[in-house]
């Protein structure tokens, strides 16, 4: 076991608030969006293995097949698949979509061929993998997932009473479903700004007066005259109460508004954006990578297993599994045993871990004095034989568990669990 040293990120749309009260401290007064718990290049955690910390990215790159197991390897390379966060947004992410694994592989090729440097600020493709995502609440959480019947979103944009919508909504009524919103989001991403500017503000204003639809003029506020707005108005309102979830698979667009929850995803960078930001919006490589189908957006309840009270969260996506356990005080300790590396993360009350001291995985770094909040210190026994370790978890704080290593779970609160669905 490894207690992780997590890094926040500020984006601007973040909560000031929500991730500074789930930790128990004191707002600094800027935006905190996203804590992120994994291997990933831009914000790697740091564990304590006995010579300072370091990046997780650098032990794993030391020792994969050790770290996370070969079967996880084998199937993606010797990197962690996975990317988990606990994700507060006070403000809309951009409206967006996802590739596929075979679009992402080509896009990359192509953006490589032509010599597209990764930072540069129209580069659609950072790597060569798929990234589907889950978020799952942690408070009421709002979202926008996927396209609306064209007729619903017809109606919608009637209800609003703009002219400068009718003939958006002639389309959605007039065409066979996936023509018309091809046709409708093309035409708004590739409209006169100027003229769709004043739509927008029309459109906003219109909502603004309505307790239905009051969510777009919200959006609009926070990005006036932006065609994205309209475009959320083709898309699906989810509002997601604690323990719910979203899959989010490829080519399904979508945007999150409000709420906390925690989130894992492919470790990719790979996103197409649709509207609801600043950045570059590619209208033809999007148009290649969205999926325009009427969907539901599905939401998740976990499912329990009877035998160790473990809540999955199923998707269809290999590269990771995410859980959780509600811990009962008294309760046996349920033992976590897994062919891949586990990422530990607790959301409520406190969880105790415990595992052997001394492991090769580096149990006990980082544990007693100095240690950082909820720390706990090894146990040994009397005769000095090897004795159990514990770390303390409180919410927040997260511990990374090596492939094959086996660490039993306690306490009064709830931990989620994060691994690769090998």
């Amino acid at each position: 076991m490894d207690r992780l040293e997590n890094t926040v990120r500020p984006y601007a749309w973040g909560s000031t608030t929500a991730l500074p009260a789930l930790f128990g401290e004191a707002p600094t007064g800027e935006p905190q969006a996203e804590l992120w718990m994994g291997a990933h290049p831009g914000a790697p955690s740091r564990v304590e293995r006995g010579a300072g910390p370091q990046p997780l990215s650098d032990v794993i790159a030391a020792q994969p097949e050790r770290e996370l197991g070969a079967r996880t390897v084998q199937a993606y390379g010797p990197r962690l698949p996975f990317l988990l966060k606990l994700l507060a947004a006070d403000a809309p992410l951009s409206l967006q979509v996802h590739p596929d694994s075979a679009q992402a592989a080509a896009g990359h090729a192509d953006e490589e061929e032509r010599g597209v440097p990764l930072d540069a600020p129209h580069r659609n493709y950072k790597d060569a993998h798929h990234k589907p995502e889950l978020i799952c609440a942690l408070t009421p959480f709002e979202g926008l997932c996927g396209f609306r019947h064209p007729h619903q979103a017809a109606e919608l944009l009637e209800s609003l009473g703009v002219d400068g919508l009718k003939p958006y909504a002639d389309i959605l009524r007039a065409h066979p479903e996936t023509d018309a919103l091809r046709e409708v989001l093309t035409a708004l991403l590739t409209a006169d700004k100027d003229e769709m500017a004043a739509t927008v503000a029309a459109a906003a204003e219109a909502a603004a007066g309505s307790t239905e639809h009051a969510v777009y003029a919200d959006i609009a506020r926070h990005y006036p005259g932006d065609p994205g707005v309209l475009a959320a108005m083709l898309l699906n309102h989810v509002v997601l109460r604690p323990g719910e979830a979203l899959f989010l698979g490829a080519g399904v667009p979508h945007a999150y508004l409000s709420g906390l929850g925690v989130e894992i995803m492919a470790n990719s960078d790979n996103v197409l954006r649709c509207g609801l930001t600043p950045k570059h919006v590619d209208v033809d490589e999007l148009l290649h990578i969205v999926r325009f189908e009427p969907t539901d957006p599905g939401v998740l309840r976990p499912e329990a297993d009877a035998h160790t009270g473990e809540e999955v969260y199923e998707t269809p996506a290999g590269e990771f599994r995410l859980s959780r356990f509600a811990l009962v005080p008294g309760a046996t300790p349920h033992a976590l045993h897994a062919p891949a590396a586990q990422i530990l993360l607790c959301t409520e009350g406190t969880a105790v871990l415990h595992g052997p001291e001394g492991a090769d995985s580096g149990a006990g770094a980082g544990f007693g004095e100095g240690a950082g909040s909820g720390g706990g210190a090894p146990r040994g026994g009397a005769d000095g034989a090897r004795g159990e370790a514990e770390l303390h978890l409180t919410p927040g704080r997260s511990a990374y568990v090596p492939a094959g290593e086996e660490v039993r779970i306690s306490g009064d609160g709830t931990l989620f669990r994060a691994t690769v669905a090998v």
